[in-house]
């Protein structure tokens, strides 16, 4: 299947086919309820990229954007792609470390994001190696002794040392370049930042737009964070079919399923979490005809949730997903099967090669297990900075060989799946520690790592328990000093203040000491089930 896809070789070259097919259509609802038309995006799209270029932005450079569903975290991409630079979005739940990490470990040399968020990260920008500039959202009148590498965006000269125009449909850059790093945790340490090439996004865009039937009547909720690939793909999906996508930060389910109703959605994206709370607070509202479809990923959505879910929908078919950052999306279950093949992961996505591999390294045949391997255009670059990491999850396939003659690279997940005898997948497993809760992956070692630096903390292990909500809940246990006690309180509050909400523990557990298996590492299957290193005290944060 490899080449059936990309219609355009950069992302900015997608929106140049939009807008001249809908210019004066609307292109993003963002969420004040203000409506931008296609060619004024593009219009925001130039302006920004030809800033880019004024305040010393180059091709390759990384410009970074911390904020929440704001429209210019839909501009900013779009602007990177134009002027060859690659973005960096920062999950907006971060905390000022994170921030930082992220910061120094990409590069980045710009970084967009509002008033409100660089008051807290005054020290971090100060300390970040290679920053020259940030651009906000809006004057910063409220904020003392400003730097002069500190803009608003709006007000830099237009066109300054640049000559971008979307519509000339001229770019500079191949499929093949990078187009974004976007920060995923892994099995230890901090946060990688994935390599996603222009192809990788395009690929990606093409075949789920194939898959779910994406055109120009549908309209999009985007309710994920764009730092996820998963929720990135709704903004680049609606706008590379000329479609509506509407913002929205999500907080509460009842201001979601307002938002649906209000927009007349008509294509949601989600994971088990925000199924399960959109399923409990519909209520007794009449059903909703409207929505053509729905997805999920970041997780298995249970039976129970699916049903409620297909009554509150009834117009609109399920669409049940699997993917990694890495390779963006590899399998999905035809909502015709989900009653037939109910716990499938389904098949490869139109574009996709998808292996089960052996601990022998030979293929899984009908009813055996192995790990799942992505092959083909989705397979991303593998990790910034990181080639060690990348030497353990980019590896050969056996008996595969690329056009160059070198061996072919696909992503080993790490997840163990089964093969039915109609070639459908079964999830089995995990090989790592990963604690996948609410749609992300988190590293036990990232959460223990701030937990760590807490003053009184001796040890400390993070782990994950089933959720029938969350997938997976975040347990925490920790071993104090005796003679600075550390209350669960206190670590509550450590946690709330130093580790972004998605990676908050839904339990904390004071111990007399953490298990460690025969390699002396610390043992979390053994954690609960040991009555010596039974809870002295759980707190629920």
């Amino acid at each position: 299947m490899a080449g059936r896809f990309v219609s355009a070789p950069t992302l900015d070259q997608t929106l140049a086919k939009a807008v001249a097919a809908r210019g004066a259509c609307t292109a993003i609802v963002t969420t004040d309820g203000e409506s931008v038309s296609y060619a004024a995006f593009a219009g925001m799209v130039e302006r920004l990229a030809n800033s880019f270029a004024g305040l010393g932005v180059r091709p390759g450079d990384r410009v970074g954007i911390y904020l929440p569903k704001h429209l210019l975290a839909c501009v900013l991409p779009y602007a990177a792609a134009a002027c060859g630079a690659v973005f960096v979005p920062i999950n907006a739940a971060m905390k000022s470390a994170q921030v930082a990490h992220v910061l120094r470990d990409a590069g980045v040399v710009m970084l967009l994001t509002s008033p409100q968020r660089l008051l807290g990260l005054r020290e971090v920008v100060a300390a970040a190696p290679g920053l020259r500039s940030v651009l906000l959202t809006e004057p910063a009148a409220d904020i003392p002794d400003i730097p002069q590498c500190v803009h608003w965006w709006q007000a830099l000269p237009e066109a300054v040392g640049g000559d971008v125009c979307i519509a000339d449909g001229a770019s500079h850059e191949a499929p093949e370049q990078l187009a974004a790093l976007l920060y995923t945790s892994g099995s230890t340490g901090m946060p990688k930042g994935v390599m996603v090439t222009h192809r990788n996004l395009i690929v990606g865009c093409e075949s789920v737009c194939e898959y779910l039937r994406l055109s120009a009547d549908d309209v999009l909720l985007a309710a994920l964070p764009f730092s996820f690939d998963y929720g990135f793909n709704q903004l680049v999906s609606a706008l590379s079919v000329g479609a509506t996508c509407v913002l929205h930060d999500f907080y509460l389910p009842q201001d979601l399923i307002a938002a649906i109703e209000r927009h007349q959605v008509t294509g949601l994206a989600g994971v088990p979490t925000l199924w399960t709370q959109i399923a409990k607070a519909w209520g007794t509202r009449a059903p909703n005809r409207r929505l053509r479809y729905f997805t999920n990923s970041g997780g298995a959505l249970r039976q129970r949730v699916l049903d409620d879910l297909q009554r509150v929908f009834p117009a609109a078919a399920p669409y049940l997903m699997y993917g990694l950052t890495e390779a963006f999306r590899s399998t999905y279950l035809p909502p015709e099967l989900v009653s037939l093949r109910k716990g499938s992961i389904g098949k490869a996505i139109p574009g996709a090669e998808i292996l089960v591999i052996k601990d022998d390294l030979t293929p899984a045949g009908h009813g055996e297990s192995g790990e799942l391997v992505h092959c083909g255009e989705l397979v991303t670059l593998g990790y910034w900075n990181a080639p060690e990491a990348t030497a353990q999850r980019f590896r050969p396939v056996p008996g595969r060989v690329a056009a160059d003659g070198s061996p072919e690279i696909g992503v080993w997940s790490g997840d163990i799946v089964s093969l039915d005898a109609d070639g459908f997948l079964y999830f089995v497993g995990r090989r790592d520690g990963l604690i996948k809760t609410s749609g992300y992956r988190v590293s036990p070692d990232e959460v223990e790592e701030v937990v760590s630096r807490m003053s009184g903390v001796v040890e400390c292990c993070a782990f994950g328990v089933p959720d029938d909500v969350l997938g997976e809940k975040i347990m925490l246990a920790v071993v104090a000093d005796v003679q600075g006690p550390v209350t669960g309180a206190a670590l509550s509050r450590w946690c709330a203040e130093n580790l972004p909400n998605y990676m908050l523990p839904s339990e904390i557990m004071l111990c007399d000491f953490i298990p460690r298996n025969m390699n002396g590492k610390l043992d979390r299957v053994a954690l609960l089930a040991d009555n010596a290193a039974a809870a002295a005290a759980v707190v629920t944060p």
